[in-house]
This record gives C-alpha cells, sequence and structure tokens, in this order.
C-alpha cells in the first residue's frame, strides 16, 4: 500500500508542476502579448497619455490574472478529482478527506497563484519605464521602446530558461518565444498607424 502512496504523491507531484510550467508559459505568452499590444496602441499616438497608458496596462494585466487564475483553479481540480475517483476505482478505497485529495487541492492552488501572478510580473516589467516617464526621467517614446524591449527580453529569457529541460537549442527557442512577440507588437503598431 505504502508503494502505491508513494507512485501516487509522485506522479501527483510530477503533473502538478508540469501543469504548473504549461499554465505559466501560456499566461506569460498571453499577459506579455496583451501588454506588447497596448503600448503599441496607446504609446505612439500623436499625444499619449501616461495615465491611460498606465491605467490600462495595470488593469488589464489584474484582470487577466484573476480570470486566468480561476480558470486554472477550475481546470485543475475537476482534474485532480477525476483523478482521485479513478484512484478510488482501482484501489476499492475511499479517498475522501485523504492526503490525496488534499495534495489535489494543495496543486491546484499554488498553480493558480503562479498564474495569477504571473501576468503582474509582465506588468511591473511593462510599467517601470512609463513610471520613470511620468517622474520625467524619460520622455514617453523612448520609455514605450525600454517596455516593448523588455517585454521582448523577457520573452527570450523565460523561453531559453524553460527550453533547458527539453531536446533542442534553448536559445533557439528562446529567440522564437522573443521573435513572436516582436510580430505581436508590429502588428499593433502597424493596426494603431493605419486606424
Amino acid at each position: 500500500m505504502s508503494s502505491v502512496r508513494d507512485r501516487l504523491f509522485g506522479l501527483t507531484s510530477s503533473k502538478a508542476s508540469s501543469a504548473a510550467r504549461k499554465f505559466f508559459i501560456n499566461t506569460l505568452f498571453d499577459s506579455t502579448f496583451t501588454l506588447l499590444g497596448v503600448v503599441s496602441g496607446s504609446a505612439f499616438v500623436a499625444n499619449p497619455d501616461l495615465r491611460i497608458i498606465l491605467v490600462t496596462l495595470i488593469t488589464s494585466s489584474v484582470a487577466l490574472g484573476i480570470s486566468s487564475g480561476i480558470s486554472v483553479y477550475e481546470a485543475e481540480k475537476l482534474e485532480g478529482a477525476r483523478m482521485v475517483y479513478e484512484l478510488e476505482e482501482a484501489m476499492l478505497v475511499n479517498l475522501e478527506n485523504t492526503v490525496h485529495t488534499k495534495t489535489v487541492h494543495l496543486n491546484a492552488l499554488v498553480t493558480s497563484i503562479i498564474v495569477f501572478l504571473t501576468p503582474l510580473g509582465s506588468c511591473l516589467i511593462a510599467t517601470l519605464p512609463f513610471a520613470a516617464s511620468r517622474l520625467g526621467f524619460v520622455g514617453v517614446e523612448l520609455a514605450a521602446w525600454i517596455s516593448i524591449g523588455s517585454l521582448l527580453t523577457t520573452l527570450m529569457v523565460v523561453g531559453t530558461i524553460m527550453g533547458r529541460g527539453s531536446p533542442g537549442n534553448p536559445v533557439l527557442r528562446g529567440l522564437r518565444m522573443a521573435f513572436f512577440g516582436v510580430i505581436a507588437f508590429l502588428i499593433g503598431f502597424f493596426l494603431d498607424a493605419l486606424i
């Protein structure tokens, strides 16, 4: 019985860390691309309003964090409950209120917190240059370019770090993530110029 428990905890822990990595990458992409869109659509207009830029960056990040965090929590709880049910059926025991179900809830909670915080981290990176602009250290346009460069660098660094655990060149993975970020920015930039 203890070997079954050990295997279950190993499986749960492995699945939890895999889910956290997957959701982290997805949310990082979503939040960074959203922020690139906000910057490209609001900072390069004739008379950019720093307050509007900052408020839009922050509110969109908070909304995305809440939405993603709640949806991931519910999805992970459902997936964990299904896994526990299948174990109950296989072992012919009731696992309600056991360490197994508590582990499922804890995994869901930790993963959802990571997902909630990810857009806020991206937001901090994106807003710092604009906060410096509001204090008079740099102009708005320069702040926008610094913000964009920081977001693209974040994509590249995270892509490289995450790519170390899988086959292939991790630097190329990081560059590929940054490349898609550049595409997202250019689309927003040209749409802003056209409208």
